[in-house]
This record gives C-alpha cells, structure tokens and sequence, in this order.
C-alpha cells in the first residue's frame, strides 16, 4: 500500500501511521521525523529547518520534496510506505505525481478544538525521543520520561502560538489537498476524534490486510 496521511497537526497521524506501519510491515516515513534528524546533526540545512520549523511555518517544497524521493527509493519502501506530513500543498502533490503513484490518501477530520488540546498537552523526551501527553498518556512521574528518566519539554512549535499558527497555515495551504485527492478518486475520510485503537479499526476495516 502507497499512502499519504493527511490532517491537521495532532489529528494523530503519526500514532495511526506507526500502528499500520507495524502492523503491515510498511515504513512510515514523516518527514518531521527528517527535519528533526537533519536538526540533529547540525548542518547548514538542519539550521534552516530548525527556524521554519519552531516559528510554525512549513519548510520549502523543493527541499521537502528532495527529501521524500530519496526516502522513497529505499529498498524497504518498494512495497509501500505512509506518508506522514507530505505533502501539504497542491504544489508538492504535484511534485510527489511525478516520481511516485498513490494508492489511496487517508483523510483524519478532527476538530480546531481537539488540535489545541492534543498538542498543548503534548511532552517529548529530548533524549530517546519518546512522547507522553498531560491528558492522555500520562508520564509515571509528572514531568519525567518514563525510559531514560529524562525531563521533559514541550517542544517549540506545540506552544500556544505556533498551534494557531500552524492550524492557520494547515487551513490556509494544506485544505485544498482534500479537494485535489478527492478528485483524484484516492481520498478516504476517517475520523480522528476517537481514541487512537478507535481509529485503527476503523482502518483496518477498511484496509483489510488480504488486500
């Protein structure tokens, strides 16, 4: 299966995309995941992204597109991926067209509302990584991770005001995607209010694994 997820920061994309990931034997591929391992390492273009990225805005589509299509030719990527974070505007749809052909395109609908609360709860770990939520998945220690007993942060673009920024900028840029798949004849609308195992049902009964 060759899918994009699509849906506003904290519909929970990343959560459903791993569980299929896993459960199907495909990689997920987030290129959040990418722009923060470029960060990482502190290149010229790690420092570019970690700007764009913590003022809520989107990193350029040449680059953002460079990225995908090297991924994509990897070897574990030849019997199909998810998607996860591209593209997000019309522009990189039609890049994507060009070097790789979609099966379907999950759409995750949620609410302005669950966005803000999902993603002002959020806490990463800024050592292994793990994610734990105030609400929803709480840490053993309130403030501690639970793996490496590191403390806790709220990462930069999960503030107040890059939320509305990036819920902003999802509606204003990434919207018109629905529209663009939907015509396509790939998109599929799932909602994402329920509690994640919810979702993944749902999923699975419509990606019945002996397709």
């Amino acid at each position: 299966m060759k899918l994009v997820f699509l849906g506003p920061p904290g519909a929970g994309k990343g959560t459903l995309a791993a569980e299929v990931a896993k459960d199907y034997g495909i990689p997920h591929i987030s290129t959040g995941v990418m722009f923060r391992t470029a960060i990482s390492k502190h290149t010229s273009l790690g420092e570019k992204i970690k700007k764009i990225i913590d003022s809520g805005a989107l990193v350029d589509d040449e680059t953002t597109a460079a990225l995908v299509k090297e991924r994509l030719s990897a070897a574990d990527a030849r019997n199909g991926f998810i998607l996860d974070g591209f593209p997000r505007t019309i522009v990189q749809a039609e890049m994507l067209k060009q070097f790789c052909t979609l099966d379907a395109v999950i759409n995750l609908d949620i609410s302005d509302e669950a966005v803000v609360e999902r993603l002002s709860g959020r806490r990463i770990c800024p050592s292994c990584g793990s994610n734990f939520h105030v609400s929803f998945m709480k840490p053993q220690t309130d403030g501690i991770c639970d793996n490496c007993h590191s403390t806790l942060i709220i990462r930069e673009d999960d503030k107040a005001d890059a939320i509305i920024k990036r819920i902003e900028t999802y509606r204003a840029q990434t919207f018109p995607l629905i529209e663009f798949y939907r015509n396509e004849h790939l998109l599929i609308t799932v909602d994402a209010q329920p509690a994640p195992s919810a979702i993944l049902e749902n999923f699975k009964k419509l990606f019945p694994h002996n397709l």
